[in-house]
């Protein structure tokens, strides 16, 4: 069974776009959702900056001072005293809040869903921006609402000159290459390191589908903290045989390259970079909003009998790996188990489907690993009973 899609929204071959696009070059498709329908509207943008628990901010190009950050939650008379132009909200994750913009997701299913990072939105008044700037990761930039026009520069590195902002990434240089106006249903396809100038050309709503790309420095610094959590003091470096040195005070290359071996000895561990990355990437966003919960084999059973499902928590990541022959290996929300290769088809339906509706888990009743697996997922919230969502 395929969960994956083979086509970009718009009908270019997914293989075509890895081949020539991912991570190469823009590529910009006009109404690659056709007659799109705003899952919300500013308002209720605006609205859910009121939040707590809601990742926000606002950016004023003319502020108190240039390029001003404000960081919400915001309060109801934020809005009141703004100018009437030449700002932009950023609300972080709504995918995690609003499931019509969660399903917008489904859509980019020619890649990796643990690459998925979140659904931004951003609402920007007339001339609102936040300034020439490049991202690390890819981005799908998709017009829901009014038109933004987007200008393309060069291809940025660390060492590419930034405004001097204490919290903004503004480039200082931008060398424009290419520009286009973007209508509701546009999108554009953005690689990482690549300049670019968003501003408004109107009211306009713009959602960013942006996808996850650990930093090298990420990758060793938690790779190597996983490593040392399952190692003991026992294993300590080793010199046997060593010959007796020209000066004590010297760090020869002897002792070099067995420090080398031995750290390429550990990386070389498959089973290992395997659990840690997997952990790695499916460690929500924001934690707190999976809460442990304490049902029981009744409960699942009842609900079942009663025709009600299971909804995936929004917050929560999975993701799944072979491990073996016999054994594959269920990621979620940073943890991790081991099931017998038997329950494949479950893994896949409940890492690739954000509902599980009675009928699909119905073959699984009578296998006690698979209700196991379930109920574990309810007790710590990656899953949920239908209607404890809303």
């Amino acid at each position: 069974m395929s969960f994956s899609v083979t086509t970009l929204p718009g009908g270019m071959s997914a293989d075509v776009f890895l081949r020539d696009y991912w991570q190469k070059k823009p590529l910009l498709i006009r109404q690659a959702f056709p007659d799109f329908e705003n899952p919300l509207t500013p308002d209720e943008l605006a609205g859910l900056s009121l939040e707590q628990e809601v990742e926000s901010r606002i950016v004023l190009e003319h502020g108190a001072t240039p390029w001003e950050l404000r960081q919400g939650p915001f309060g109801e008379d934020t809005y009141q005293t703004l100018p009437e132009r030449d700002w932009t909200l950023l609300v972080q994750a709504v995918d995690q809040f609003v499931p019509e913009v969660a399903e917008l997701l489904q859509a980019f299913r020619f890649l990796p869903s643990w690459r998925a990072d979140d659904v931004m939105i951003s609402y920007a008044a007339p001339g609102g921006s936040v300034g020439p700037h490049y991202d690390n990761y890819d981005v799908f930039l998709l017009q829901g609402h009014g038109h933004r026009r987007w200008k393309i520069g060069q291809s940025c590195n660390p060492e590419s000159p930034l405004l001097e902002h204490p919290d903004l990434r503004i480039l200082r240089d931008f060398e424009q290459q290419e520009e286009w106006v973007l209508a509701p249903g546009d999108m554009l396809y953005l690689p990482p390191g690549l300049a670019h100038y968003g501003i408004a050309e109107d009211d306009c709503m713009t959602y960013s589908i942006g996808f996850r790309a650990p930093s090298h420095a990420e990758v060793l610094a938690h790779f190597s903290d996983f490593l040392g959590q399952h190692m003991g003091d026992q294993q300590r470096y080793s010199d046997a045989g060593m010959n007796t040195p020209a000066d004590p005070a010297q760090i020869d290359e002897d002792t070099v390259e067995r420090l080398q071996r031995l750290i390429l000895e550990l990386v070389q561990d498959k089973e290992a970079l395997g659990t840690w990355f997997g952990r790695f990437m499916t460690e929500p966003r924001y934690p707190e909003l999976i809460e442990a919960q304490e049902p029981d084999a009744d409960m699942l059973a009842e609900a079942l009998d009663n025709g009600f499902g299971l909804v995936r928590n929004p917050s929560a990541r999975l993701a799944w790996r072979q491990e073996q022959d016999q054994y594959l290996m269920l990621f979620a929300s940073g943890e991790h188990c081991l099931l017998p290769t038997q329950l494949l088809p479950l893994v896949q339906l409940i890492c690739n489907q954000d509902y599980l509706d009675a009928e699909q888990l119905n073959s699984w009743r009578q296998n006690d690993e698979a209700m196991q697996l379930l109920e574990q997922l309810l007790a710590k919230g990656d899953l949920l009973m239908e209607g404890d969502d809303e």
